[in-house]
């Protein structure tokens, strides 16, 4: 890589296992905060300072090699996704902000992170952190949102993960309309473990496992509520609780249990059949789609309850039951592909239904990236070297696909400002699987905006847009006046003087002049409710056509039908008229698209009838 450029302000802290000369022209910064964490020892706990910009659970280091990772040939997971690993810019550099300890971020930390980014002279921030959706607070309470919002005031990017608290509605976090919001989705690439039975069935699970069984040799298989220890309520047995199952009744048997109980993870469960001595688990998900989990060498596999039932009725009609559970083998071109991820946060935001959240979609599961030392001596399996890559899932992996793609349009178009980069990534995203089929979510149903947003990136249609929709500081201060914050705070944060408008109220947000387009309340009594929206011209056509997708029963109009941008004019207003007197009450869905020659620019609308 070339020189770094005489730009940059951003510093490499020391640590005891971190030097000045470990950074380089590819890793230009690296600061760490005074987070405190709980450290154990000599049978006392004590809270301590980790001085070091040194990743130690290696989250912040997978997420920046997806972003912007350097190209490396023959890269796997123990010979699992082999292939060449790129980032999304491999050309960019990165800079590390280390606000997390083992114990959690604090909003401070967060805060002063981002301001320290934006000095250092950071084109994007990527943000793989987010709270709880329900007990996330207000945009001006919400430190990611005040830090997200100062450096978009100065230009910078900010894209965050939208949660993993799916599929539920109203999960979505680091919904703010000035951070670009990822929601996950799957690739074309599974992993499967099979389960052979005793009596030749075989059933395919989803699984990341390294074990040593062949097929050559079945151990005894049980249901876990069948090997409960003394007075465990079943509930608990058949979900492997802990303390629930006979360690005696356990030992050299694969076991079978219910993925109940959120609260225990699947982890909890491996180990909880580990330290019984169990040959092996097979896990029935009633959800039936999850990411793979990562056992290790441990015989471990995932099946939907279709699958399951089958299995338990193979228990219960056999008197002495066998199985076995092989390694993992990985399935290329998987169809369909993407699916948006069963743990993808869903909108609309708890905080406001009048922006749509989350804003796009980007690859979630079982994504390969780079990982800590620390990590892969957990990960190393006996007498292999550990080989740098990891397999993870989260919207903390789509969120920086996100950030690599806006990095790549922001090296073609390095003079668009961040809403100008955000709208070419949402108004070209693709709404099609590999089958040609609009994409689904993990139920096999059509996927709606308030799961997938516009749809999955599409990075290299985002270079070449035709029409942008600008969204600028003073749309986002609006926003806030109309969301209800007060004039006072919001000049305070904004270190400006600007002056709420006299009519203030939550359904204008709809208006912000955003890529989509989302109404909390259309009245069917009302007749038509008008939203506007203006674009920029950043193609080669003067002139666009409008069509629109409408479900069935509403009525959308677009005024004027078509726009023509005149000699010195590059940026034209629109009005888009919406009625539901006729729709079905709730979310309808639906898209209007700006036509010209090779450009086709979408923005989805989604609106509630009442």
């Amino acid at each position: 890589m070339g020189e770094i450029p005489k730009r940059w302000k951003g510093v490499c802290m020391e640590g005891p296992d971190f030097k000045k000369s470990d950074c380089n022209r590819k890793l230009i910064g690296a600061r760490y905060y005074n987070v405190m964490h709980a450290s154990n020892g000599n049978n006392t706990t004590q809270m301590r300072v980790d001085k070091s910009p040194r990743d130690t659970v290696g989250h912040g280091t997978h997420t920046a090699s997806i972003a912007a990772g350097a190209i490396v040939a023959n890269a796997s997971y123990h010979g699992l996704a082999q292939g060449t690993a790129r980032g999304g810019s491999p050309f960019f550099r990165i800079a590390a902000y280390k606000v997390c300890s083992e114990d959690g971020c604090p909003g401070s930390t967060i805060l002063k992170a981002i301001d320290d980014a934006v000095k250092d002279g950071v084109d994007i921030i990527s943000i793989s952190i987010g709270t709880s959706a329900f007990l996330q607070p207000d945009f001006l309470k919400d430190p990611i949102a005040i830090g997200a919002f100062h450096a978009e005031q100065m230009g910078v990017i900010v894209v965050c993960s939208g949660g993993n608290e799916g599929p539920d509605p109203f999960t979505v976090t680091n919904a703010a309309p000035w951070i670009f919001t990822v929601a996950a989705s799957n690739i074309d690439r599974g992993f499967h473990s099979k389960v052979l039975l005793g009596n030749g069935r075989i059933f395919q699970g989803s699984a990341i496992n390294f074990s040593n069984l062949t097929r050559t040799e079945t151990y005894p298989l049980a249901y876990g509520k069948d090997i409960a220890a003394k007075y465990s309520p079943i509930p608990e047995a058949r979900s492997c609780y802990p303390g629930s199952l006979d360690p005696e009744k356990v030992r050299g048997k694969i076991i079978v249990c219910f993925d109940g109980f959120p609260v225990v993870s699947r982890t909890i469960k491996k180990l909880v059949a580990e330290d019984a001595k169990a040959k092996g688990l097979i896990l029935i998900n009633e959800n039936d789609e999850s990411a793979p989990f990562d056992s290790g060498p441990f015989p471990f596999t995932e099946v939907g309850t279709t699958i399951g039932y089958k299995i338990l009725k193979y228990i219960n009609s056999n008197k002495n039951p066998s199985a076995i559970i092989l390694p993992t083998v990985e399935i290329p071109r998987i169809k369909p592909a993407p699916v948006v991820a069963y743990f993808s946060s869903r909108g609309p935001s708890v905080l406001t239904e009048n922006i749509l959240k989350p804003d796009i979609m980007a690859p979630g599961v079982a994504i390969l990236g780079a990982v800590t030392p620390k990590d892969e001596e957990e990960s190393a399996l006996d007498g292999e070297k550990p080989g740098g890559y990891a397999l993870e899932s989260g919207t903390s992996m789509a969120c920086p696909h996100v950030t690599g793609a806006s990095a790549l349009v922001k090296s073609v178009h390095p003079k668009w400002t961040s809403s100008m980069i955000r709208s070419a990534l949402m108004t070209t995203a693709n709404v099609y699987d590999n089958m040609r089929k609009p994409v689904t979510n993990s139920s096999a149903s059509f996927a709606t905006p308030h799961e997938m947003g516009v749809g999955e990136i599409s990075p290299v249609k985002a270079l070449n847009p035709g029409l942008v929709f600008e969204t600028t500081t003073e749309d986002y201060l609006r926003f806030l006046c109309y969301n209800g914050s007060p004039e006072k705070t919001i000049r305070s944060m904004s270190k400006t003087k600007f002056k709420c408008p006299t009519k203030s109220s939550d359904d204008l947000i709809s208006n912000i002049n955003y890529p989509s387009i989302s109404i909390s309340k259309l009245e069917k009594s009302k007749g038509f409710l008008t939203i506007k929206r203006s674009v920029t011209n950043v193609g080669h056509h003067v002139t666009y056509t409008s069509t629109v997708q409408a479900p069935m029963g509403m009525k959308v109009k677009v005024l004027p039908k078509k726009i023509t941008f005149l000699e010195n004019v590059k940026r034209v207003s629109f009005k888009v008229l919406f009625d539901g007197s006729e729709a079905s009450s709730g979310y309808n869905f639906g898209s209007i698209t700006w036509s010209a020659a090779q450009y086709s620019v979408r923005t989805v609308f989604a609106v509630n009838v009442e």
